[in-house]
């Protein structure tokens, strides 16, 4: 009888009042803290033009530089497009989904560990709803820069682009974490790019997905200061 209790327990989703207090607090140290660096902002793919002709995008990037993007995307992109960005189904989940609406950000709930097949359904009616989607295709839990299936299975389902995000810190911080996680240093450097758009091919066979993942995972590490 314990089995399928068990089993609900890994497929819900996670959080209370406590993870979303600490979720906002977090947000709030991010924004004040981010408002410390010198953060440079690089559009390659003109997804911060108000005339941009994009369509809902996909941004990709590591887990480990995800501390800087969102002010980043807030001051390119929050007037002119909507984006939610995928954390996990856990109560850690809940607090970076709170974190990150204090950026003007979304959520969808879910990870490649746990909800996986309902996080990928709802990043794609997301994107069929208009909003753009923001993954890091090495989490929630590593291999630290190797990009997982599902960002590749978004791309072929929907026809969305894929923008790479790179990030780069004059001084920064390495946690000792799964993904060593970077926090820029006060009054550092920071520039995020967003780079050129990838248009991937529908139905594609065995081996051109897994060439369109290694090519994904080869410019995100290219980008990538440490790897």
């Amino acid at each position: 009888m314990s089995r399928p209790t068990s089993r609900r327990k890994r497929h819900e989703i996670r959080g209370d009042r406590k993870s979303a207090l600490l979720g906002w607090l977090i947000g709030g140290l991010m924004k004040a803290f981010t408002a410390t660096v010198r953060l440079e902002v690089r559009d390659l793919c003109g997804v911060g033009s108000p005339t941009a002709a994009l369509p809902p995008v996909i941004y990709v990037l590591w887990h480990n530089r995800f501390f800087s993007v969102p002010a980043a995307w807030s001051r390119l992109c929050r007037a002119q497009r909507r984006c939610v960005a995928l954390t996990s189904a856990s109560r850690d989940g809940d607090m970076v989904a709170r974190a990150m609406a204090v950026f003007g950000l979304g959520a969808v709930r879910g990870s490649s560990s746990r909800r996986a097949v309902a996080a990928l359904v709802g990043l794609k009616h997301a994107l069929e709803d208009g909003l753009d989607v923001c993954l890091t295709p090495d989490g929630p839990r590593g291999p630290r820069y190797v990009v997982q299936a599902g960002v590749i299975k978004l791309a072929e389902a929907t026809g969305a682009p894929v923008i790479p995000i790179h990030v780069h810190f004059s001084s920064a911080w390495r946690l000792k974490t799964w993904d060593r996680f970077v926090i820029p240093k006060p009054f550092s450097r920071v520039r995020v790019t967003f780079g050129e758009a990838i248009v991937l091919p529908r139905k594609m066979d065995a081996a051109a997905f897994e060439n369109a993942r290694i090519d994904l995972e080869s410019q995100l590490i290219g980008g990538t200061d440490d790897a």
